[in-house]
Parts: structure tokens; C-alpha cells; sequence
């Protein structure tokens, strides 16, 4: 069975000529959570808009669950992999959660009552049924969040990519965010600052700095050796 994700040798420039990648090459096993680790500028976030084409690198390559990424291959990549916006308002612009759950399916030609209950589903992936009929704009920081990860949910990924996901969140909503995490059973690539979250709740990380993986392996180990941390600008709060 081939891994969930492989990035080979990925490399990206932004149009003023900043390298953002620079040959990253990564494998992600199906139902792992990994963490993305590194300061601001390290290419974090790149990398996470490539892995369903939202940016294309100028070289290497991505393959999901064995399928290559290419123009012919996207529509069926963005469906495999669910990205989450580090804000959950870039996500969520329809009248009312429920609207906003079902726009994907809706717009892949489910309908009815298939569409109905995929909607059903994903709200109560992430407890947020009784919002159904609220309007998005008018919710709390730790709601629009959920009702972001629902809105990806439902299109049922096999690749659940988050970036930042803690950003802005209050500790409580922080930890319902990751006991929501724990009990999404698909693979998780997540994109943060928070070494703490990382640590509850990733038993891998990566380490990017300068558009480059400079450290990969068990959480508890990158976490703990401070001169590693220290050498690319990150620090335990503890």
C-alpha cells in the first residue's frame, strides 16, 4: 500500500524570486498525525497549499494515496486532501453553517437526502449540529473553527491538512480542538507554532526552516532537545 503522502524533492519560488522550497521531500503513512513544525518564514505554509494544488512548485513532485498530481489528476487531489485555512473565515461565506457544510458535496452533484445526511455527519464529526441553522459570521472563534474542519470533513478527505489550527483559540477551545483532532480518524498533516499541541497531539514532526526539513522524528525527542529547537528559532514554553 503505497503512503498516504510523498513529497519529493519539492521545490517552489515565489513570483519576487524568494525560494520558499527548496527540494523538501517528506512520506506520510495512512492515519498518521504529523506535525509541521518551524518559525515564521520557514515554508510551513507553502508546503500545506501544495499538497491539493493550490500552489504548483516549479520542481519535484506530490503523490496522494499512489496518484500523481498533475492537471489531470487535481479535481480528484483536492478531493483527497482537505485543507483548513489558518483563518476559518476564508472558509466560511454561505448564509448559514449547514449551507456552508454542504457547499462542496453539493457542488461535486450530491443532492437530497444523501446530501443531507453527509452534511449530518460531518456537523456531528465536530459537535456542532446545533449551530445548523446559524449564520457562520455571528459565531465564536472555537465554532467558525469547527465548522471549518466540518466544511472539509464532508467532502470526506482522506488527508486532513491544517494550518495553524490553534491560532487565536482561548486553552479551553484549544483543548477541545485537540480531543476533536483525536477522534478524526484519518491522516493528519498539522501546520503549527504551538509546539505544545504538537506535542499532544502529533506522535511525528518535521522541522522546516528556510523552505528546507532540516529534522524529522518522534515529537518527544525533537521537542526536548533545545539546542535543535534553539538553532531554528522555536522554544517550549516550559
Amino acid at each position: 500500500m503505497p503512503p498516504a503522502l510523498e513529497v519529493n524533492r519539492l521545490s517552489y519560488s515565489y513570483p519576487d524570486g524568494k525560494r520558499a522550497l527548496d527540494e523538501v521531500t517528506l512520506a506520510v503513512e495512512a492515519g498518521e498525525r504529523v506535525a509541521i513544525l518551524g518559525p515564521n518564514g520557514a515554508g510551513k505554509t507553502t508546503l500545506a497549499m501544495h499538497l491539493n494544488g493550490l500552489f504548483r512548485a516549479n520542481t519535484g513532485s506530490i503523490t496522494i494515496g499512489g496518484l500523481h498530481l498533475d492537471e489531470k489528476t487535481l479535481p480528484e487531489i483536492r478531493r483527497r486532501v482537505g485543507l483548513v485555512f489558518q483563518d476559518a473565515n476564508d472558509q466560511l461565506f454561505m448564509p448559514t453553517v449547514r449551507d456552508d457544510v454542504g457547499f462542496g458535496p453539493a457542488n461535486l452533484g450530491l443532492a437530497g437526502h444523501d446530501l443531507d445526511e453527509r452534511v449530518s455527519e460531518a456537523m456531528g464529526a465536530v459537535g456542532v449540529s446545533a449551530l445548523a441553522g446559524r449564520a457562520p459570521h455571528h459565531l465564536s472563534g472555537g465554532e467558525k473553527r469547527k465548522v471549518a474542519i466540518a466544511t472539509v470533513l464532508a467532502m470526506e478527505p482522506e488527508i486532513l491538512v491544517l494550518d495553524e489550527p490553534s491560532a487565536g483559540l482561548d486553552p479551553a477551545n484549544r483543548r477541545e480542538l485537540i480531543d476533536l483532532l483525536e477522534g478524526i480518524d484519518i491522516t493528519q498533516i498539522v501546520v503549527t507554532h504551538d509546539l505544545p499541541l504538537a506535542l499532544d497531539l502529533c506522535p511525528r514532526a518535521v522541522i522546516m526552516d528556510g523552505g528546507r526539513v532540516v529534522a524529522e522524528g518522534a515529537t518527544t525527542e525533537l521537542l526536548a532537545d533545545s539546542r535543535l529547537l534553539a538553532g531554528h528559532r522555536l522554544e517550549m514554553p516550559y
